[in-house]
């Protein structure tokens, strides 16, 4: 059985600060929230592991799906999602998305966001995978990330003098601080956050901050994989701080690698360069290292087929053929329309040589987005008293067992506003007050840097692109013998893993490998972004959620809970 330690090991807080709301992230979750909650609680702090414009959202490519068309309309978007979702999504979570999702997207051109528009003077909408309507909003062709990053961030700096936000940059959470469990043994309210502040800003060294409400925003789980579309910071530290904290976690199982990142080489890792989805959304081909295109044969909508319908292809094509890529194949669109399309991608290949309006692209699957997370209701609440989760971090129901393209943005945007609706509900109505905190029993924990590799490379062999009964019980072996001792000395004495950023990341990667592939092996089917070799079909006995969660002594259980909405 896998256990995993409830508390980092970290030096006592050297000093302490008070807020209403802490928000942990600045990507379109984390921003959104903060800016909703600013003017509605006294003091609301915004936390930061980079400075503010490092979130994920400013890597995104593709853009934000919405049905903003008069010919489309939110069951449609509804339809889709639910299909790209495996029969896993909660319906009543796709429906707010859907049906909010608009007038969220509204809001965001209010706040400053300049969409690309069409003839018409309109937002222009494109399509991508899954979509069976164009109701892609996009920005700078292929920067829209950037630009809702950019817009969200100068709304922060305007208001960065006002006293009741502080942002706190280059800093690291470790753990949130809960008070005492109730007494059937459900985990304790929110008392705050543990935080280290890496050598910048007001505050240096760990501290705490003392809060009856922590809105996680911090993104995906890109790094506890050999390579990934996801910046470096994205190390799970969300996931894991409320795991350890007692929350439940969801759909964990369903990882989503993209199917189009390029190609550099075996030896290559880290953050690798996307050719988004919207590339194959105006027309580019795929085709095997033969130059015979094969996705026809796959699916009803070839190249547009959902993420993990084209991921997993590729993975067999490549198996076929004994290559290590495929081909994308855009040549034929034209290079004026490339370039104007495409001027992030199109630079960026051409760093590494290759132009994209007359060379062929070699791509390969990669880590991309992670459909679980924190398990929440539609308001953001998790299993812990004042603890929220939104964005990529959190498992709402919405995606289901695998991501519809483009709806990423959009969680963010609507669960982030209705989280900090019901954060303000909650404070106003005297349910989430402040306390003192305890110290959770059980020992401390912390991996060091130098296992990372090794825990990036099990986890890539077992709850990878393609999964077996047998690797992933391998890569369980392998992650469990990882020694998680808190002061580890070596036979001379001289410390091996000591409490700093490195080791504390690696101890989030370590425990996020371990969940992970504890739920992969769980599941003896075959659906969406879990792909078993030994089960390869879908069983509608599994049309269930796999929820983890730590036992007081810190034994991980991995049980089924229905989804709600289901029929």
């Amino acid at each position: 059985m896998t256990r995993l330690a409830t508390r980092l090991a970290a030096p006592a807080p050297g000093w302490t600060t008070h807020a209403d709301a802490v928000v942990v992230g600045s990507g379109i979750a984390g921003l959104t929230a903060a800016l909703e909650l600013r003017t509605r609680v006294r003091r609301v702090l915004l936390v930061t592991k980079g400075v503010l414009v490092s979130g994920s959202t400013v890597w995104a490519q593709g853009g934000v799906a919405a049905a903003l068309d008069p010919s489309d309309s939110p069951a449609a978007h509804l339809h889709d999602t639910l299909v790209a979702g495996g029969g896993l999504c909660d319906p009543r979570a796709v429906e707010t998305l859907v049906t909010e999702g608009p007038a969220r997207v509204r809001e965001l051109v209010g706040r400053g966001a300049v969409f690309d528009t069409g003839p018409d003077g309109g937002i222009a909408l494109t399509r991508e995978g899954g979509h069976l309507a164009d109701r892609i909003a996009h920005a700078g062709g292929d920067a829209t990330g950037a630009e809702i990053s950019r817009a969200l961030v100068a709304q922060i700096e305007a208001v960065r003098d006002d006293p009741g936000i502080e942002v706190v940059e280059h800093a690291l959470v470790l753990d949130v601080l809960t008070g005492a469990p109730d007494a059937d043994g459900r985990p304790g309210p929110v008392r705050g956050v543990t935080l280290h502040v890496i050598g910048e800003g007001q505050r240096d060294g760990v501290g705490a901050v003392l809060a009856p409400v922590v809105v996680l925003a911090t993104g995906g789980i890109g790094q506890v994989y050999r390579s990934s579309t996801n910046p470096a910071q994205a190390t799970g530290d969300g996931i894991a701080a409320a795991l350890r904290a007692g929350a439940r976690l969801g759909d964990m199982e369903f990882v989503q690698f993209h199917p189009t990142v390029l190609w550099l080489g075996s030896g290559v890792k880290g953050q690798l360069t996307l050719v988004s989805e919207a590339v194959r959304g105006e027309g580019a081909l795929l085709l095997d290292t033969d130059g015979v295109r094969f996705m026809p044969d796959v699916h009803p909508l070839a190249e547009l087929a959902p993420r993990d319908v084209v991921a997993h292809a590729i993975v067999r094509q490549m198996t076929s053929t004994g290559a290590d890529h495929v081909w994308l194949d855009a040549r034929h669109l034209g290079a004026d329309f490339l370039r104007r399309r495409f001027p992030t991608i199109h630079e960026r290949l051409r760093e590494h040589g290759i132009d994209l309006t007359t060379d062929l692209v070699p791509v390969a699957p990669a880590q991309h987005y992670h459909s679980g997370g924190v398990v929440t209701d539609l308001d953001g609440r998790t299993s812990v008293p004042g603890l929220y989760a939104v964005g990529e971090v959190a498992c709402t129901g919405v995606h289901g067992a695998n991501r519809l393209a483009s709806n990423s943005l959009l969680e963010g945007l609507v669960f982030a506003h209705r989280a900090a609706r019901d954060v303000v509900a909650r404070l106003d109505g005297g349910f989430l007050v402040p306390g003192d905190p305890v110290e959770r029993p059980g020992p401390a924990t912390l991996v060091a840097a130098a296992a990372r590799a090794r825990i990036q490379r099990v986890a890539t062999d077992g709850p990878g692109v393609l999964r077996s009964g047998e690797g992933l019980t391998a890569a369980a072996a392998r992650l469990a013998a990882v020694p998680t001792d808190a002061h580890r000395r070596s036979d001379d004495g001289r410390t091996l893993a000591a409490p700093q950023v490195a080791e504390w990341e690696t101890t989030n990667v370590h425990q996020v490998a371990s969940v992970l592939t504890d739920a992969a092996l769980a599941r003896e089917e075959s659906r969406g972004g879990h792909a078993r070799t030994d089960f390869p079909a879908t069983d509608d006995a599994w049309r269930v959620r796999l929820e983890a969660a730590l036992d007081p002594d810190g034994a991980l259980t991995v049980s089924r809970s229905p989804i709600t909405g289901l029929r």
